[in-house]
């Protein structure tokens, strides 16, 4: 890997983290824990939906 890339990884980390600390600071902690709990339902609700589509069809048919 050369330079450059390596830079723009760590800027992307440095940044990340930074969005990070913001979020998770002051009066957004609250707003950010409420949106990212919701969005973590969301997605739970939409993994079971699919597993309850799921049908076991252990009987076998023959023609």
């Amino acid at each position: 890997m050369n330079t450059s890339k390596k830079i723009a990884i760590g800027l992307g980390v440095a940044g990340g983290a930074l969005l990070a600390t913001w979020l998770l600071t002051g009066d957004r902690k609250r707003k950010t824990k409420d949106f990212v709990s919701k969005a973590a339902n969301d997605i739970k609700k939409v993994f079971n939906k699919k597993n309850d589509q799921v049908k076991d069809d252990s009987d076998i048919h023959y023609v």
